[in-house]
């Protein structure tokens, strides 16, 4: 399947196809699906700029619908078949990150790395959390700018790329709680 690639604020965002196709609502979000088309305006078919819009549309009410606390995401992630995503940097991850996650940079993510992460089951809970989930905004999490959150280009290119089941940690925490499950190396 040919691939689009959807830039956002500089951060790539890979994507099958440009249109989306609704999937059921128990699936959660849609994923893109049909071939690329391109017009005169966008002469890179590998670059779908109105197709990132029209999933982030989509993608926004889910989203929405799919905050939680910090007690309820750690009990979620206490569940078997659980993956906690961590989208940062690998040397971000390496300084810290929260008990059990597995690495991913998000500017890694295609087909394969997602699938060689996730596993074969698209359906499967993955918990995503970033810096600015966190209050101490110092290494290895300082604060980004609000609207350019990794939560938010982790959570659309999860769901892009047809994982449907992803669920962001809500709260702001100190990672120096030892409640939080700070843990380093």
């Amino acid at each position: 399947m040919r691939l689009a690639m959807i830039t956002s604020l500089a951060l790539p965002l890979l994507i099958a196809g440009s249109a989306l196709a609704q999937s059921p609502a128990a699936q959660g979000p849609t994923r893109l699906t049909t071939p690329i088309q391109t017009t005169p305006e966008q002469r890179n078919p590998q670059i779908d700029y109105p197709g990132f819009q029209q999933l982030t549309r989509e993608i926004a009410p889910v989203r929405s619908q799919r905050l939680l606390p910090m007690t309820d995401f750690q009990a979620v992630a206490g569940q078997p078949d659980v993956l906690v995503l961590d989208a940062r940097s690998r040397d971000a991850f390496v300084a810290g990150h929260l008990a059990g996650a597995v690495n991913l940079p998000l500017t890694d993510f295609n087909e394969e790395s997602l699938a060689a992460v996730i596993g074969t089951d698209r359906g499967r809970k993955i918990l995503i959390y970033c810096n600015n989930n966190f209050s101490n905004n110092a290494a290895p999490v300082p604060r980004k700018a609000a609207p350019l959150a990794l939560n938010i280009q982790t959570f659309i290119n999860l769901t892009g790329y047809g994982y449907p089941n992803v669920w962001e940690l809500a709260d702001v925490v100190d990672f120096n709680d030892p409640a939080v499950g700070w843990v380093t190396g």
